[in-house]
C-alpha cells in the first residue's frame, strides 16, 4: 500500500468538506510545520482561500460560482484573543452612557486581533495587560473607565461616583481588581487606593495599593476627583 503524506492526508480531508474554515488547531495529529505548510500552499494554488492569519476557508462550488466566507461566520469564528469592552463601549456596558459606538470598542492583551472579526471599522485598544485575559467583561470595562479618567460619563460627577462604588463593591469584585492592579497604571492603582478607602477597606488591604505608588507623584483623577479620599491618593 502506498504511503500516503502529510499533506496529502490534509489535503484529502479539506477537500471532502466544502465551505468550512479550517485552522492549524484542525489537524492537531499532525506537525504544526507541515500542516502550516500544507495550509499555505493550498492557499497558493487556490484550494484554499486565506481570510486572516492561521484561517482558511474552502469554497464550495454554486451555480453562481465559488462561495465567499460571510462575515457573520468568520465574526463567529473562535479566535485565541480576548475581547473586553473599552471606551464608549464599556461606559455604556457599565451603566454610564446612553450613547455607544456603532462598530463597537474593545480592548485585548494580543498585539493585533484579525480585522476580519471584529470588523475595520471597530476600534481597538492592544497590549493591555495579560491580567485581562481572566477578567470578566464587567471587571475589564471598569479598569478601562478608571484608565479613561471616567471621561465618557454622562452622568454628573456625583452619580459617576455612586455608580462606580456600587459595581466595586459588589461581591469581592475590589479583590479582584485589587489582585491584578500590578499591573495597571499607576492612577488607577491610585484610583483604586481611594474607592477601597472610601468602601472602608482594611488598611492592610489597601496597604498593598499604596506601598506601589511613588510618594512624590499626582495622578490625574478627571471626573473621580470627588472620590472622598481622592487628596489621600495624590489626586491633582
Amino acid at each position: 500500500m502506498a504511503h500516503i503524506s502529510i499533506a496529502e492526508k490534509i489535503r484529502k480531508k479539506i477537500k471532502s468538506q466544502e465551505g468550512k474554515y479550517w485552522r492549524k488547531s484542525d489537524f492537531e495529529d499532525y506537525s504544526a510545520v507541515a500542516v502550516t505548510r500544507t495550509l499555505s500552499r493550498l492557499a497558493e494554488v487556490g484550494e484554499l482561500e486565506r481570510v486572516s492569519k492561521g484561517i482558511y476557508y474552502r469554497p464550495r462550488t454554486t451555480k453562481f460560482g465559488r462561495s465567499r466566507p460571510s462575515a457573520s461566520e468568520i465574526k463567529e469564528l473562535p479566535i485565541t484573543q480576548v475581547l473586553h469592552p473599552a471606551g464608549i463601549t464599556a461606559a455604556n456596558l457599565l451603566g454610564f452612557t446612553t450613547q455607544n459606538s456603532i462598530h463597537g470598542e474593545f480592548a485585548t492583551s494580543a498585539n493585533s486581533v484579525p480585522i476580519e472579526i471584529i470588523g475595520k471599522p471597530a476600534r481597538l485598544h492592544t497590549r493591555r495587560p495579560t491580567t485581562w485575559d481572566s477578567l470578566t467583561s464587567i471587571d475589564a470595562a471598569l479598569l478601562d473607565f478608571l484608565r479613561s479618567h471616567g471621561r465618557f460619563s454622562e452622568l454628573s460627577p456625583e452619580e459617576t461616583k455612586k455608580r462606580l462604588l456600587a459595581h466595586i463593591k459588589e461581591g469581592d469584585r475590589f479583590e479582584r481588581l485589587l489582585a491584578v492592579a500590578h499591573a495597571e497604571p499607576p492612577r488607577v492603582r491610585a484610583m483604586l487606593g481611594a474607592i477601597g478607602q472610601e468602601l472602608r477597606k482594611s488598611q492592610k488591604v489597601l496597604k498593598v495599593l499604596r506601598d506601589s505608588l511613588n510618594p512624590l507623584s499626582t495622578y490625574d483623577f478627571g471626573i473621580l476627583s470627588n472620590l472622598k479620599y481622592a487628596k489621600e491618593w495624590q489626586a491633582k
